[in-house]
């Protein structure tokens, strides 16, 4: 009768540690386990991230770090982490945490535009996804990738749409610019090809124009007129004469491209650069920054007019006065230098 009281005790005590036990791991299975109060918290886990850098990222995100580091471990992931961009979902259990960790990287919309150096836009992408502005910047400027697609130093911005596209975090640097390579390809579809050959202009050609348009004028609704007006002169071949190629030649030939330069003078005009367009003849070398998609179509799709000048309205801000002869383009230009004398703009 005593050894069976015994051998009861022990099975109870058995059942009851057991239970305790099952309990303790359906806890650190299966019950929330978050602290924060949005609804949302995204982890970026570098691609050369160990999981004790990955408990680092998560820690301040938990209420109880070693009950996920123990299901970490248990399901395999402290040996498999990967690289990305993860969201934790408010009230997520460990279990959840570790599939979303495991398997869910989250992309990012990376945005672009109005870039005006390849060194600005690695610099923006790198504020993007994980590689950083001097990795980006190696690859973008490949000579050999370069040479391989139909690029060169002074085309190489062009080969980048500005736009708004999905990546993950984590994506390399050579993975973004090929991406790129693919959605320029894309975006040059039979019909604006057929728009760029009917002006006898290649597409590298029609974004170096468009960035001139770009920089002219920031007024969407202007631009096929002002396009319409550097066409005009290209096939009349006359100098374009535009400003924003001498400003741009400026900033080239200091290496400042931070400079703040509101009027061009008489003397930039005689800087010797193949971005003078008040000196060489035809279109520049390459774009003098990124333009927009509404100056790319802008120039595919211009306004037939014959103007052949324009000059900055003082009477309507943001806009051009246009001029079919040099003499009226003259009484405009007159009215705007007026306006800028009274406004002591010297540079």
């Amino acid at each position: 009768m005593y050894i069976r009281r015994i051998l009861l005790i022990i099975v109870l005590a058995g059942l009851v540690g057991g239970g305790v036990f099952a309990y303790k791991v359906y806890n650190a299975v299966f019950s929330p386990n978050t602290s924060f109060n949005n609804e949302k918290a995204y982890v970026f886990v570098p691609s050369d991230a160990s999981f004790g850098d990955v408990k680092e990222l998560v820690e301040p995100l938990l209420k109880d770090p070693e009950s996920f580091e123990q299901i970490a471990i248990r399901k395999g992931y402290a040996a498999n982490v990967k690289g990305g961009k993860y969201a934790i979902v408010k009230g997520m259990n460990n279990n959840d945490i570790v599939n979303s960790l495991r398997s869910k990287n989250v992309p990012v919309r990376v945005a672009f535009n109005n870039q005006e150096t390849i060194a600005d836009l690695a610099g923006r992408i790198a504020m993007q996804i994980e590689p950083d502005s001097l990795t980006l910047l190696e690859a973008f400027t490949d000579e050999a990738f370069l040479k391989a697609n139909g690029f060169g130093e002074a085309t190489r911005l062009a080969m980048y749409i500005p736009n708004s596209y999905e990546f993950f975090w984590n994506s390399s640097a050579e993975e973004f610019r090929d991406r790129m390579l693919k959605e320029y390809r894309r975006f040059w579809t039979e019909e604006r090809l057929a728009k760029a050959k009917k002006l006898g202009l290649s597409p590298e050609e029609v974004i170096t124009l468009a960035s001139v348009v770009h920089k002219e004028t920031a007024k969407v609704d202007e631009r096929p007129r002002v396009a319409g007006v550097y066409l005009n002169r290209l096939q009349r071949g006359i100098l374009l004469q535009a400003d924003p190629t001498v400003i741009y030649a400026l900033k080239k030939h200091t290496g400042n491209f931070k400079a703040v330069i509101k009027r061009v003078l008489y003397k930039d005009l005689e800087l010797d650069s193949p971005y003078n367009t008040y000196k060489y003849a035809g279109l520049p070398p390459g774009p003098i920054a990124m333009p927009d998609i509404s100056a790319i179509d802008a120039v595919l799709n211009p306004e037939k007019h014959d103007y052949l000048y324009f000059v900055a309205n003082v009477e309507n801000f943001g806009y051009h006065k246009f001029a079919k002869t040099l003499a009226q383009h003259n009484r405009n230009k007159a009215q705007y230098v007026q306006w800028i004398n009274s406004q002591k703009i010297k540079r």
